[in-house]
């Protein structure tokens, strides 16, 4: 492999990049961005790196979640506090049914930007550039809306530091305390799934015992640790948030914890594989049904030439109807070129569909057949499924059908308020979330 630089990207084919009009104002936004302090600290990012590693090794499960795009428009106090209240009555779950500590990761402080299938699209029968994510361009129907815009990319800087002092706050000020699971309560309550509150009375009879006995440090339980994740699309974005760290003699992504790449970008001879094998962050690749055993075993070579616990996550989202024929060949090409991989199952983006009325969403119970498949595959092979990967909201959205709630395609315009995939709702992830916690045990 030839020589790398935060720069080198910049030789290879780049997909899914927009094209700005003004080359000047991009400089100038870049320039700016490189100044700017750094989001997150390396020390963080090594922390995610060695509990990956742990997870890797089966001793911990990932969960990995948040907005298909964020939109700068819900950076509010109830948007980000729905997020990780969610996540956080998801890892309750898990933990306590699956019997592992989780590590909690979201898509979010920086998941502004989508790929596309088609660089446009008809909306209201009019032909417009295609919504990149509020990192490029507006949700608004206009050209103009629609107009790659570098200055977006300072909102997006801004938008996520905000979205990460809030979090900061949160996590550091006892909300996140299993004394006080209370906290965690979404507006609407979680009636909808009783088996929550059941879990919580039992968490907090074992939390007596356990203190009564001196058993536990009560500082452990009102802290926790939780990073952030964005796909790296706009490399230019992307090379400005990288910075050379001097202790660790590496570069780093100072803008998120970790990073993944999707399967439209993952290309052997492309610009995103490029720029992400010289950061020190560990992290993921979707991987999808185009892959091959070859491929994926060079994607590592590249990715992780030195075999090291946590520096890759394999993200597999295959859809329901797909899954077994395609998991287990790559389970066996990744054994034979013995890589210490994380696998996480995103069981999301291959169980996509549309909706009578032309809406994109999910089912529910597609979404669970992908994991119990998943499951079974990697039981059988020998391997661990140590994470899942989700798509989801706190709110009380209607974009995907399914799950106790019985949301039929009727009742997607109710609340369908995503710019571009569906999500599941807050009762459906903890709906799933225990489901998931039920394979785990087996």
């Amino acid at each position: 492999m030839t020589p790398w630089n935060p720069h080198s990207w910049q030789r290879f084919p780049a997909e899914q990049q927009p094209v700005y009009p003004d080359p000047t104002a991009l400089e100038a936004v870049l320039a700016r961005l490189r100044r700017l302090p750094p989001l997150v600290v390396p020390e963080e990012v090594d922390r995610l790196r060695d509990l990956l590693a742990e997870a890797a090794a089966g001793r911990r499960f990932l969960l990995q979640g948040g907005d298909c795009a964020e939109r700068f428009q819900d950076c509010t106090p109830e948007a980000i506090e729905g997020k990780l209240r969610v996540l956080l009555q998801m890892s309750v779950a898990l933990t306590h049914g699956g019997r592992k500590p989780v590590v909690r990761v979201g898509r979010i402080a920086g998941q502004f930007a989508k790929p596309r299938s088609r660089p446009t699209e008809l909306v209201r029968g009019q032909a417009l550039p295609s919504y990149r994510g509020d990192l490029v361009n507006a949700l608004e129907a206009s050209a103009e809306a629609r107009r790659p815009d570098p200055a977006r990319m300072l909102e997006a800087y801004f938008h996520a530091a905000a979205t990460l002092n809030h979090l900061r706050a949160l996590t550091a000020g006892g909300f996140a305390d299993l004394h006080h699971p209370e906290r965690w309560e979404l507006p609407g309550g979680t009636g909808e799934v009783p088996e929550y509150h059941r879990t919580l009375d039992q968490v907090r009879e074992s939390l007596d015992f356990l203190e009564a006995l001196g058993g536990v440090q009560r500082d452990a339980l009102e802290r926790i640790d939780f990073f952030t994740s964005h796909e790296a699309l706009l490399l230019p974005y992307e090379e400005a948030l990288t910075r050379w760290v001097p202790e660790a003699g590496a570069y780093y992504h100072l803008g998120a914890h970790t990073l993944w790449v999707g399967e439209r970008t993952r290309q052997l001879d492309g610009a995103h594989l490029e720029y992400l094998r010289g950061l020190r962050n560990p992290l993921g690749v979707k991987v999808g049904p185009s892959a091959t055993p070859e491929q994926l075993q060079t994607l590592l070579a590249r990715l992780d030439p030195a075999r090291e616990p946590g520096r890759v996550t394999l993200i597999t989202r295959f859809g329901a109807a797909r899954i077994r024929e395609a998991l287990p060949p790559l389970l066996a090409a990744v054994q034979a070129a013995g890589h210490p991989v994380l696998w996480s199952c995103d069981p999301m983006h291959g169980n996509g569909m549309e909706s009578a009325q032309g809406l994109k969403t999910r089912d529910f119970d597609a979404i669970l057949a992908e994991l119990r498949q998943a499951f079974e595959l990697h039981s059988a092979a020998g391997s661990t499924l140590g994470g899942v990967h989700f798509e989801l909201t706190g709110e009380a959205v209607t974009e995907c059908t399914g799950g106790t709630q019985r949301l039929s395609e009727a009742d997607l315009a109710k609340a369908y308020e995503t710019g571009c995939d569906p999500r599941l709702n807050r009762a459906q992830s903890l709906e799933m979330a225990f489901l998931i916690a039920g394979m785990m045990r087996g």
